[in-house]
């Protein structure tokens, strides 16, 4: 650092420091030797770090015993001049030959200082030439070298570029003191007003805030324009590297002022809440001890949260770990350890609620009347974990609603549709940023009671990526063996779940894996047949929507006929929300007329629908007729319930017998058609078709409506018969519609989705429906009233299911597909 009082700048350089002094403008006198006082062998002086340059004076502190007797041999002496020669190592305490540097500077002793206190002599020496030493000659009491004066290569006056690097060098030398303190006027001065002398350089060489041995380098230069130019690169890399110093300690300076006012800040203001009536943080603490005393946990819990709140009042309140304890503390204040509803065991009460609630779902209402059966006597069941499956608008979600008011428990529901991130069911670790408890936690602590209903809303549609599988972690929510010890990731405390009666929703069970299936009670949903939906209308879905639109129930009056055309040609679903939705639209409409105060007519007709609602939507699929060969009616299941559709088979001219297919058919479907016609290729003598037909007569089967797509095996007898009909030309039976698997031996298998299809026969005017036997034990869980006016044909073979469904009569203008005739004619 620049010390005002004696003019130096001084450098620390290892042990020793460097202190350079300008006594007076730089003058080439500085460096004259009288060579009369130097002899054939140099005393030398090792230093440790600092490396003096010709014409500077600077100094030395001297401590080792061969320098102290150098120096007051010297000092005797008439020509007091030394060898200087910077170590290789600093460390070394008696350096040979090898250790030094083999450039060094002829100093002059100007003057000696000794303190009376101190052991060390302090020696001011005035660099005068370099020399090179060539060898050490003695090494007691102090060393002795042979050596020989370097001269270094002149700058010529006129030299212009050497001018402006002086320059340079002084502006950056300037700057550099600058940054280090404000050095005296007459310092900057006298630097200034030097231009181009040598001298500048070495000044400025001996005082760069670098290392010894990059010095030395500088040294070694023997021409001063080159000692020149390597003095500026070295300038502009330290003072850059000077800038970005100071750059970091003001930045430092900054924040540390900040928090030092912060943390006075906030000194007086726990003063001043001391003064005003206690510390707030100490408050909070004590609420949290008082809400624990009235929990009723276990005593792993309480040593858990003993634990963590002693941990609270360990950090300070503005440490961001704070806010993460508190919060972690009153999630496990808030969640409901140990505490239950009552559960209400009054069976006809049950009973009661959940007719009024939904019509038909008669399973499911028997189900509930049975739990509550055993938990009546039993006292204690493990809650069953219900899954709820059926098409969409049935009301499976609304089912948790009553059956939590039938058991008098909360009620509360999760949708699961999208999720998929484990962290969503299990709760995130404490160590994430915004850390929460799952889902179920989340809402266990929401409903205040460990026994609720719980919805889990569409499970079918929980999705997986690369942050791990819902589904999965849902195995140890919905196991009875498991739930007991519910570990969620956020609390890292066991809770349990087992008193939680968990009702969960599907719309299709494929999607959902098989292990989970395997923790639940699986019940059917089914969809509901015109008279169901009309009675739900008229109970719930009416009344509902009146009151939605602030009408009363004297305003309007839907009749049972008009409610049947509704959901006959302007719904096409399984359950009721569609049905809903045009409730909804009628309201509306008759609540325009009556804040408009119109005349209308409060009992709609059914040929007032068109001005309610529009034109019709949907047309019934009605049965077309047996007039042509080869159109069947199948049945098909899909997720919106039962539909029918119609496999046509048309066959034209044309060699080799082509198959052509269409009407947006799956895989499955098109494979149920090559079985089909296989099947009667090598059947074709029961069928009494000659084979020759098959080569001469291209086959084209087509499924309507060929937008939808459509697939799955249970087409197979339709498509058999089909093509069974269209090769003999024979007649349907009227109104008759099958379902069923094939094979390739002619077996009928079982399908599924055996009452949606029924409901859409029914729709459909169908009388007769051909199943697999298997299937008659689906018929026999149907309800009698949904039964009504069918024929069931149960088939185990191919060839019972062409007996009932082929007449004997044939077609109006039956194809000529007799090859026999149609040769003898040609020959004529």
């Amino acid at each position: 650092m620049f010390n005002k009082k004696n003019g130096l700048l001084s450098v620390e350089e290892g042990g020793e420091p460097v202190i350079s002094i300008i006594t007076n403008d730089f003058d080439d006198g500085d460096c004259y030797i009288n060579e009369k006082d130097l002899k054939e062998d140099l005393p030398i002086l090792p230093l440790r770090n600092t490396v003096i340059f010709p014409g500077t004076s600077m100094p030395i502190s001297i401590a080792r015993k061969k320098s102290l007797k150098l120096i007051k041999a010297v000092n005797r002496q008439k020509g007091k001049y030394v060898g200087l020669v910077c170590q290789k190592e600093a460390e070394n305490e008696d350096p040979d030959m090898n250790d030094l540097y083999s450039i060094g500077v002829i100093g002059e002793i100007i003057r000696v200082i000794e303190l009376p206190d101190d052991e060390n002599v302090t020696v001011i020496f005035q660099g005068k030439k370099r020399f090179r030493l060539t060898e050490l000659t003695q090494a007691d009491p102090y060393l002795k070298g042979h050596f020989e004066i370097k001269e270094t290569t002149p700058v010529q006056k006129a030299d212009t570029e050497y001018k402006a690097l002086m320059d340079s060098i002084r502006d950056l030398m300037i700057q550099m003191l600058r940054m280090y303190g404000e050095p005296p006027k007459e310092f900057i001065q006298r630097l200034k007003s030097d231009l181009v002398s040598p001298l500048l350089v070495n000044y400025c060489c001996a005082n760069l805030p670098v290392s010894g041995a990059e010095k030395q380098s500088l040294l070694d230069v023997d021409d001063d324009k080159e000692r020149a130019y390597r003095l500026l690169v070295v300038l502009n890399r330290e003072t850059q590297m000077m800038e970005m110093k100071l750059n970091i300690q003001m930045k430092t300076r900054e924040e540390l002022n900040q928090q030092q006012k912060e943390y006075f800040l906030q000194q007086q203001i726990k003063t001043i809440q001391d003064e005003l009536g206690g510390n707030p943080q100490q408050a909070d603490v004590d609420d949290l001890w008082l809400r624990a005393e009235k929990k009723k946990w276990s005593g792993d819990v309480a040593k858990v949260f003993e634990k963590e709140i002693h941990k609270l009042e360990r950090l300070h309140p503005q440490s961001p770990d704070y806010s993460t304890q508190f919060t972690y503390l009153e999630t496990l204040l808030d969640l409901p350890w140990g505490e239950y509803t009552k559960d209400n065991f009054n069976l006809k009460n049950a009973q009661k609620v959940l007719d009024q609630d939904h019509f038909g779902l008669e399973k499911v209402k028997e189900r509930i009347i049975e739990h509550l059966a055993v938990l009546k006597l039993k006292g204690d069941l493990k809650s069953p974990i219900i899954c709820l499956y059926g098409p969409p608008g049935v009301g499976k979600t609304s089912l948790g609603k009553s059956i939590a008011k039938a058991l008098n428990r909360n009620y509360v529901r999760v949708s699961f549709g999208g999720l998929h991130d484990e962290s969503e069911i299990r709760g995130h670790r404490r160590t994430y940023i915004g850390a929460m408890p799952g889902r179920i936690i989340q809402n266990i602590q929401k409903v205040g009671s460990s026994n609720p209903v719980f919805v889990l809303d569409e499970i079918d549609k929980i999705g997986n990526d690369f942050k791990g599988d819902p589904s999965s972690a849902l195995l140890e929510v919905l196991d009875p063996e498991q739930n007991f010890a519910f570990h969620d990731n956020y609390l890292n405390i066991d809770y349990d779940l087992s008193k939680v009666m968990f009702i969960a929703t599907a719309n299709n069970l494929s999607t959902i894996s098989q292990p989970l299936l395997d923790r639940m009670e699986l019940i059917d949903v089914s969809g509901y047949i015109i008279e169901e939906k009309v009675e739900i209308a008229r109970r719930h879905l009416i009344p509902k929507q009146l009151e939605n639109h602030g009408l009363n129930k004297d305003v309007i009056e839907i009749p049972k006929k008009t409610l049947e055309k509704i959901v006959e040609n302007y719904t096409r679903e399984s359950g009721v929300r569609e049905l809903d939705k045009k409730v909804a639209k009628i309201m509306r409409k008759v609540a325009r007329k009556v804040a408009s105060e119109e005349v209308y007519k409060k009992i709609m007709e059914v040929e007032d629908l068109h001005e309610y609602l529009g034109a019709v939507e949907y047309t019934r699929d009605q049965y077309q007729g047996n007039g042509y060969a080869g159109v069947v009616t199948g049945l098909a299941w899909t997720s919106v319930g039962g539909e029918i559709l119609f496999i046509e088979t048309s066959l034209s001219k044309g060699k080799g017998g082509k198959l052509t297919l269409t009407g947006n058919l799956g895989d499955v479907m098109k494979e149920s058609a090559v079985l089909a016609l296989e099947y009667i290729r090598s059947h074709n003598n029961v069928l009494s078709i000659d084979e020759k037909v098959f080569d001469n007569w291209n086959v084209h089967v087509h499924v309507p409506e060929g937008a939808i797509p459509k697939d799955g095996p249970s087409a197979g007898i339709t498509m058999i018969t089909s093509l069974a009909s269209a090769f003999t030309q024979r007649k349907v039976k009227a109104n008759l519609a099958m379902t069923g698997e094939i094979t390739l031996r002619g077996k009928v298998l079982p399908v599924g989705g055996i009452r949606e299809k029924i409901l859409a026969a029914k729709r459909a005017g169908i009388k007769e429906i051909i199943l697999c036997k298997e299937n008659r034990k689906n018929i026999e869980e149907i309800k009698p009233l949904y039964l009504k006016g069918l024929t069931f044909h149960y088939v185990d073979d191919i060839t019972q299911v062409l007996d009932i469904a082929l007449l004997k009569e044939k077609v109006k203008h039956p194809l000529n597909l007799d090859i026999k005739e149609e040769k003898q004619e040609k020959g004529n």
